[in-house]
């Protein structure tokens, strides 16, 4: 049977990354098991959204060549929606005025821009949260 999983990443990955990279990897494991996925990047797991953080993770973890990006590109993929905080992309200095070329590609077409409505919203839809 088929829920909606709503995951949301806030940890700062220079805390704590292996965390924020199971919390990839659990949203991925969502969408390969069937279920409806909902994720949100808020606080400082915005930066998993920037291409060459992303493409970092990898090399610090020493985890197999590419894990990082595949687990994100299962998830832009195959997740119904893709949200991220607006106020936290702004407090590392990214608007979508000046994305380009720092977020991951294709952004404009699978993430939307949102805040405290956009969570709540997902959360109320959700039948199962995970948080990381």
């Amino acid at each position: 049977m088929s829920k909606r999983i709503f995951v949301k990443i806030l940890t700062d990955p220079d805390v704590d990354l292996r965390k924020c990279v199971v919390g990839l990897a659990c949203a991925a494991q969502a969408i390969n098991d069937g279920h409806r996925l909902d994720i949100f990047f808020a606080s400082n797991g915005v930066k998993l959204l920037q291409t060459r953080y992303l493409e970092s993770i990898n090399g610090i973890l020493n985890l197999p060549e590419g894990m990082s990006t595949k687990l994100m590109t299962t998830v832009i993929e195959g997740a119904e929606n893709i949200y991220c905080s607006t106020g936290s992309q702004e407090a590392n200095g990214i608007r979508p005025d000046n994305a380009e070329g720092i977020l991951l590609d294709g952004w404009k077409e699978w993430m939307t821009w949102s805040g405290p409505p956009g969570v709540i919203e997902l959360s109320i839809n959700s039948d199962t949260q995970l948080v990381y």
